[in-house]
């Protein structure tokens, strides 16, 4: 499977990848624009373990990481996309695990309802401290040209944080032609824009992190077929794929994880 993940990366380059549609000042009005509709295009499909209960998805480099949730089960993996995991840590009880990402040699692993955030070795994956914070935690990304963490709750806030210290840095409001979306799960920061799973939704949503208004909405409805849906959770899980405008979608008890691209609908 992995050597059929670099076949395609190498068989689609960036320039040779459908264009998104441009932005119609007709589909908007001037003060809330109306996002524009995308869909996922599957370019490969990858093994996916389906007991992952999947709650952070993230690649850094050549080895994809893997946050999975529920009391006693909850894990931080790490490994060769579309192979299995070389290196797995638990998560101790009582702790439910959510969100996860990468900032230099190191890894955020939050906790659902704990308020615990955990700082992790990126290479080893044990775990460094932990720190506290208030609420839930769901997902987290990183924004390096920021150098900051982005975090959701469930709710449509997202906050801000200083990936040294897990202090709060700010918070934005996320509308959608200016109506507040809740439910924001895991997350993926990609060139200055925040991508979002929305709790027991089959979209995701491109977020401008500087406005909070959802500047694109992404179908990524029907990837699995009823059969494989019926044994299944929510989809939960985006990872952008270096160096591409590719990414990685999976869910919950998923048994595939797809390699997409997103590209205008029609």
């Amino acid at each position: 499977m992995v050597g059929l993940l670099t076949a395609a990366l190498s068989a689609l380059p960036i320039a040779a990848c459908a264009p998104e549609a441009p932005r119609s000042s007709q589909d908007t009005d001037a003060d809330h624009p109306a996002p524009r509709p995308l869909r996922a295009e599957v370019l490969d499909v990858l093994p996916h373990d389906p007991e992952a209960f999947t709650q952070g998805l993230e690649v850094s480099g050549d080895t994809l990481y893997e946050g999975t949730g529920l009391v006693g089960e909850s894990t931080l993996r790490a490994g060769p996309v579309g192979g299995e995991p070389t290196t797995t840590v638990a998560v101790p009880e009582p702790l439910f695990g959510e969100g996860i990402t990468v900032v230099d040699d190191r890894i955020w692993q939050l906790t659902w309802r704990a308020g615990i955030a955990i700082e992790r070795d990126r290479d080893t994956l044990e775990e460094r401290r932990r720190v506290d914070y208030d609420g839930e935690g769901w997902g987290l990304c990183h924004q390096p040209e920021r150098d900051r963490l982005v975090m959701s709750d469930g709710s449509a806030t997202l906050t801000f944080r200083d990936p040294a210290d897990f202090t709060v840095l700010g918070t934005v409001t996320v509308t959608d032609t200016g109506t507040p979306v809740t439910d924001l799960n895991e997350l993926e920061c990609v060139d200055g824009d925040v991508y979002a799973n929305v709790w027991h939704r089959d979209d995701l949503l491109r977020i401008d992190p500087g406005t909070g208004a959802v500047t694109a909405r992404v179908d990524a409805g029907g990837l699995l077929t009823p059969e494989e849906a019926a044994e299944a959770d929510v989809l939960n899980g985006v990872a952008a794929l270096p160096g591409t405008d590719h990414f990685l979608l999976t869910g919950k008890l998923w048994p595939k994880m797809f390699v997409v691209r997103f590209v205008p609908t029609g």
